[in-house]
């Protein structure tokens, strides 16, 4: 028998007065409720109460243990109104990892309003382009662009990316506008290197099939913003994000070449370890995201 429903059944008469009564209010009948008591004295090996048909009177060592069951109740109430609670009330530490550039512009700008809404929250970026292990670095959820999923973690589409050659109108008079992507040969590149100076390639999709072109120029570095100022700045073709440069599409300081070769849009997306409750502060951070990212204008700037 569970012994947390003999305790409560050991309380509940206790302060019912009444096996009876007690036992209405548990919606069983008396001898099943009476069973459960004899039972937990069976299994401490104590008579906790003297029952009549008209009286019940703890014994000694039933006054005591009747202090210890009610504290125990009390506390294990209060832990299961902290857990349900946490699923629908934002409480706690909040962590959470994102791409560096993309984190700093539309994911840390975010927090100040959120902790308006639920100032039990605290919220800590760790703001990388390495791709964390949420898990074994204790992420709550991570932001990723693009890429595979591992199917043990939930992936939850935020908004949609692609991948562009862009330039300033200024430089494309100056040096002519690329046409195929062997043209590209002839264009100063600003490339984004990884450590120790090697150039990452720039992809395409080519007769249905993907490519890589490796990006020549007189600039590169580690830094996408760094890339996304030259190129508004008229020093080369740059391969960017619609994510970080649709305002200047928009208003034509950057247009677009060669998009016939680039490659289908893919999702932004927030992912977590599968588990069955979502805490609430991870949900509403993700909804509110969403909610964000879906304004009409919000990706113009």
């Amino acid at each position: 028998m569970d012994k947390l429903k003999q305790i409560e059944a050991f309380v509940d008469v206790i302060e019912q007065g009444s096996l009876t009564r007690a036992a209405l209010g548990q919606n069983i009948t008396p001898v099943m409720l009476g069973r459960r008591i004899d039972a937990l004295e069976k299994r401490l090996g104590v008579k906790l109460m003297h029952r009549t048909t008209r009286h019940l009177r703890l014994t000694e060592e039933g006054t005591v243990f009747l202090d210890h069951c009610k504290k125990l109740l009390h506390e294990l109430d209060s832990a299961e109104k902290i857990i349900s609670e946490g699923r629908h009330k934002a409480t706690g530490h909040l962590v959470v990892s994102a791409p560096a550039a993309y984190g700093r512009k539309h994911v840390a700008p975010h927090a100040p309003a959120f902790l308006a809404e639920h100032p039990d929250v605290r919220i800590s970026f760790n703001l990388t382009d390495r791709v964390v292990d949420l898990v074994r670095e204790g992420y709550d959820f991570g932001i990723r662009i693009g890429g595979a999923i591992d199917p043990s973690f939930v992936a939850i589409k935020l908004a949609t990316n692609r991948r562009v050659v862009c330039a300033t109108p200024d430089y494309l008079r100056r040096h002519g506008v690329p046409a195929t992507l062997e043209d590209l040969e002839k264009h100063n590149c600003l490339a984004f290197n990884l450590q120790g100076g090697q150039q990452r390639g720039w992809y395409f999709q080519q007769n249905g099939k993907p490519v890589t072109i490796r990006a020549n120029g007189n600039l590169d570095c580690n830094d996408g913003e760094l890339l996304h100022r030259w190129a508004c700045e008229g020093l080369g073709l740059a391969w960017r994000s619609t994510w970080e440069i649709q305002a200047q599409l928009a208003s034509g300081e950057l247009v677009t070449v060669l998009d016939d070769y680039a490659l289908p849009d893919y999702n932004i997306m927030a992912v977590y370890p599968q588990q069955r409750n979502l805490p609430a502060k991870v949900r509403f951070f993700i909804e509110k995201l969403k909610a964000i990212y879906a304004q009409p204008g919000y990706w113009m700037g």
